[in-house]
């Protein structure tokens, strides 16, 4: 059987004393295998299980794109063939944590992607364990690149904006770079952090479209010892705000903010302002109202008050707000409005 023909499914725990060896799985569709089980061989926070950085690949990036709802493994596969055709994807692990779908339903995925994937053979479907958003950032040893890509379920990237991001990135490769930003502010009515928008300046990277080193994996779920431990608890309780605090990590080791990056076409399929727009012609307009509906920010108010009262505690269990404020965004072609990389620094753009 051709490698390129199979489709897998890992599942990983999380780090304990033991890794129990699991069974071996076979789905078929006919005379394709297209599901195995594997599973995590070593601790993932066990050192020795960490690639040293001058060994990593430099010139490609992993994906990591989660995956829960059922209504969007559709949506799913359009975005993964799509990363999968792009040169600079080394490998893509989908992140499945709805802990109750039916090993039959991730089988028929890892099969479609397999089909849908062109000859790209890197595609792993990973059942998680739980659905604790933690799980994102666990440091997995299957991942060979310098650089990691977070991303969601429901955000479409064109492949120039994409290869712009990643080559931004590898210019600030101890920063977050990608397209959608938001903010933290203080309430000085209540005297309580909050989490908002500004026009002009943002201090937090969204996980929508997330581009980190692969190290900062490590010290998110492994380093920090019982003060990240009981950050990493906060997000369990308040199941959000795991990119938080991946900001909060990424900030207080480098002392600045994420780079925010303009993009040719970004489509959130999440966002609920999708609902008044035309079909695309691909028969994605159908999806729109349940993909919206699934995300946690269609909650707005809720969602908004949660992710303040999370700044808070990560304040307060951390002692230090290392948040940073970022201006402008770096952009493709001088004309544009914000940033331009020239020389390797960012400068204004050209207004003309």
């Amino acid at each position: 059987m051709s490698q390129k023909t199979k489709g897998y499914l890992e599942m990983y725990s999380l780090p304990t004393n033991f890794v129990i060896l699991m069974f071996l799985f076979f789905f078929y569709f006919g005379d394709v295998l297209v599901l195995s089980l594997r599973t995590l061989s070593m601790d993932p926070c066990n050192p020795t299980a960490q690639q040293e950085p001058q060994t990593l690949i430099s010139d490609q990036l992993t994906v990591l794109i989660n995956g829960y709802s059922e209504s969007r493994i559709p949506l799913l596969q359009s975005i993964i063939a799509s990363y999968a055709a792009s040169s600079l994807v080394s490998s893509i692990l989908v992140l499945w944590g709805n802990p109750s779908t039916p090993s039959q339903t991730l089988a028929q995925l890892a099969h479609n992607l397999t089909q849908s994937s062109f000859g790209f053979n890197g595609i792993s479907v990973i059942r998680q364990t739980s659905d604790s958003l933690n799980n994102r950032f666990l440091p997995r040893p299957s991942i060979k690149t310098r650089a990691v890509l977070i991303c969601d379920d429901d955000v479409e990237v064109d492949p120039k904006s994409f290869e712009f991001a990643f080559k931004m990135w590898g210019s600030n490769p101890d920063r977050l770079v990608g397209f959608f930003v938001r903010s933290h502010d203080i309430d000085l009515s209540k005297k309580e952090w909050i989490y908002t928008i500004h026009p002009d300046k943002y201090s937090i990277m969204l996980t929508k479209f997330m581009l980190l080193k692969s190290e900062y994996l490590f010290r998110y779920s492994c380093a920090g010892g019982p003060v990240m431990a009981h950050m990493r608890r906060i997000v369990d309780k308040m199941n959000n705000c795991e990119d938080i605090l991946m900001n909060f990590v990424v900030a207080d080791e480098v002392n600045s903010g994420p780079i925010l990056v303009g993009a040719e076409r970004v489509r959130d399929w999440g966002d609920a302002r999708n609902d008044h727009d035309d079909d695309d012609g691909n028969g994605r307009h159908r999806l729109i109202g349940e993909v919206a509906q699934v995300g946690l920010s269609s909650r707005k108010g809720k969602h908004r008050k949660r992710r303040g009262e999370c700044i808070g505690e990560f304040h307060r269990v951390l002692g230090r707000m290392p948040l940073r404020f970022s201006y402008g965004k770096v952009v493709n072609s001088v004309g544009e409005q914000g940033l331009c990389q020239k020389g390797g620094k960012l400068v204004f753009c050209d207004q003309s």
